[in-house]
């Protein structure tokens, strides 16, 4: 754990000097606000959400700066605001009848801690990261600060094209992060809460942030790339949204009638993570259930909740009898 501190420590310090630089060129490279950036448009035919994103462009005058700013704020606020109901719903003892591992419930101490660690990941590993975005982006020819945004259909077509290829890298991915060497010095810090909780999805070593956060990233990058260019910036925003809300779901530790497992019977969600945590192996995937199906990883998931069903049963009528 020492390790883990002082790497932690390192990349904490670097990220706040390297803050304050990005901070001073925000600064000053934010000019006049000036039509430069889009020559042309006809802003009587922009929606308002188109208006507004042309606006905040038009404001910092600087397209990495903006698009850095704009995506790091939308991180924080999506991922806290979106732990923050899981939190309220920990304390009101008519969910725990919901909760997957009713005896553990986390502690507010380890909650802080958990959140510590996780705005040090933000600042010290998410940031950096999120700022070279912009001109990776541009690299592979995706658009960012243009207007007017994408058709609905062509950003949902995308957006379940990333959902599926990111399942996919995180499926392998994870699996080569259990095996023993690469577990004990950088996974085995994600599995420190055996039964999970919102605020502990991003909870993990540097290493692995960035490993499995490739698959995040990389596989709008790499479709923005292969189709020549065809995607824009706010697909890339709504898809990071989605698959925020997906990994805290998935850590929240609650199964509900009404969760989306049960409605689409291939999305894994918090009944299916909620096993590998408390197993420490087996069900890899993020989003779907497919691929740990296909190699097998699931078969100790399916007979634990058959058992667990087969006892809720017995118990149920156990009780019918004495009544």
């Amino acid at each position: 754990m020492s390790v883990v501190t002082s790497v932690y420590t390192q990349l904490y310090n670097n990220s706040m000097q390297a803050g304050h630089t990005l901070f001073n060129l925000a600064v000053t490279a934010t000019k006049p606000v000036s039509h430069d950036l889009y020559p042309g448009v006809d802003v009587a035919s922009l929606n308002i959400f188109e208006k507004l994103w042309m606006d905040w462009y038009l404001y910092w005058g600087n397209p990495i700066i903006a698009t850095g700013i704009m995506a790091f704020l939308m991180h924080e606020v999506v991922y806290f605001g979106r732990c923050i109901p899981w939190v309220i719903i920990g304390q009101i003892r008519y969910f725990d009848q919901y909760k997957l591992q009713e005896t553990k419930i986390p502690t507010a101490r380890q909650q802080w801690e958990c959140t510590k660690m996780v705005l040090k990941t933000h600042f010290s590993v998410e940031l950096p990261q999120i700022y070279l975005f912009h001109p990776m982006a541009a690299s592979v020819g995706m658009k960012a600060h243009e207007v007017p945004f994408p058709k609905i259909g062509t950003i949902f077509y995308q957006l379940a094209l990333f959902f599926v290829m990111e399942d996919a890298w995180h499926y392998f991915a994870h699996r080569i992060l259990h095996h023993k060497r690469l577990y004990k010095h950088i996974h085995k810090m994600h599995h420190e809460f055996s039964a999970p909780f919102g605020l502990a999805a991003e909870y993990a070593h540097p290493i692995e942030v960035m490993v499995l956060g490739l698959g995040t990233v990389g596989s709008p990058l790499l479709w923005c790339w292969l189709s020549g260019g065809n995607m824009h910036l706010i697909t890339m925003y709504i898809w990071i949204m989605l698959r925020l809300f997906q990994a805290i779901d998935a850590h929240s530790g609650y199964d509900f009638p009404w969760s989306l497992n049960k409605i689409l019977p291939f999305w894994a969600g918090a009944d299916h993570h909620d096993y590998h945590h408390q197993s420490f192996a087996d069900c890899y995937s993020t989003s779907f259930r497919w691929l740990d199906a296909l190699f097998g990883t699931d078969k100790k998931y399916h007979a634990f909740r058959s058992n667990q069903r087969a006892e809720k049963a017995a118990k149920k009528a156990g009780g019918g009898k004495a009544q």
